[in-house]
């Protein structure tokens, strides 16, 4: 602190440095309630379905962790993120889709056919879901697990 208690820069033996008052730690919201403010907030199919796949997500890998990850000022909550050994996928929201990006998915098994979406690279796979779109949701819930037992394996 400089002396009239505020933060700012000083100086000190000839070398300029920083200064800054802490007020206490910021009142942080869980990863948990981040995604869940994120749903509220898209209010329209996209945060139904996210809500749905979050959903699915759970049902499969019960021990994941969720994550919000690249914050950025155009997107100040992040994007939702889920875990377990690594990350499994990750849940983008656009004007016209839901996107979720498999990590490793181009090392995934997909015998029903779901991925749809960033079929190009060497290791990333998505899954795009559109207004008015169907979840194969036991298709769905296989890729994950198939993740998870990917991710369990590389650990």
């Amino acid at each position: 602190m400089n002396p009239a208690g505020r933060a700012g820069s000083g100086r000190s033996g000839g070398k300029w440095r920083l200064t800054m008052k802490m007020t206490g730690p910021p009142e942080a919201e869980s990863a948990s309630q981040q995604i869940d403010a994120k749903i509220e907030e898209l209010g329209d199919w996209r945060g139904e379905m996210l809500s749905r796949l979050r959903a699915l997500i759970k049902e499969a890998a019960p021990a994941v962790v969720e994550e919000c990850k690249w914050k950025k000022p155009s997107n100040p909550r992040g994007v939702p993120v889920w875990s377990h050994s690594g990350i499994i996928c990750t849940g983008e929201t656009y004007k016209s889709a839901v996107k979720l990006t498999f990590a490793c998915g181009a090392a995934l098994d997909d015998p029903s056919g779901l991925f749809n979406s960033s079929l190009e690279g060497n290791t990333r796979r998505a899954i795009d879901f559109h207004e008015g779109g169907t979840v194969d949701e036991q298709a769905l819930k296989a890729l994950i697990r198939a993740a998870v037992a990917l991710n369990t394996a590389r650990a």
